[in-house]
């Protein structure tokens, strides 16, 4: 084999490994290659900035889900959600949904509050209990023009 063949073969074997480093890679972050089983349930949001299919669902800091569906309800004008939650980990049925940010810089995620009942949510049911996400947009429009309404 020639040396310009060699490099041609070994550039190839590099692109190749990334494009497979690249697949596994995204299907890791939208959900497409996790294990485990998991039930359904749903909640409707006011506004859910920065929520999109594949995000985090997190109780107590840990990761139990990820979001598997958005809709919008086009007379209530509400985003309808699906998330699947792991199986084994029951969430009491006056528990509720808020759209929580990891910071400034980082990304958005459903947070679970859970309550106290000694009831569960079965699969399929609703979180009716819900917050939407807050824009910091116009929480530091508000801040900087003064207005404390």
């Amino acid at each position: 084999m020639s040396t310009t063949n060699m490099t041609e073969v070994l550039v190839g074997a590099v692109v190749l490994a990334g494009a497979i480093g690249f697949a596994v890679y995204a299907g890791q972050t939208a959900g497409i290659s996790r294990g485990g089983e998991t039930y359904a349930l749903n909640a409707s949001f006011r506004s859910l900035e920065g929520v999109t299919v594949g995000t985090d669902v997190r109780l107590a800091g840990v990761k139990i889900g990820a979001v598997t569906d958005v809709t919008l309800d086009v007379d209530t004008y509400r985003a309808d959600t699906e998330f699947g939650i792991s199986r084994g980990i029951e969430i009491p049925d006056d528990s509720a949904a808020v759209i929580s940010s990891e910071g400034l810089l980082g990304g958005n995620f459903v947070e679970i509050m859970p309550g106290g009942s000694a009831f569960y949510f079965a699969p399929g049911d609703e979180i009716t209990d819900t917050q939407g996400a807050v824009s910091l947009i116009s929480l530091l429009v508000r801040f900087v023009s003064g207005s404390g309404e």
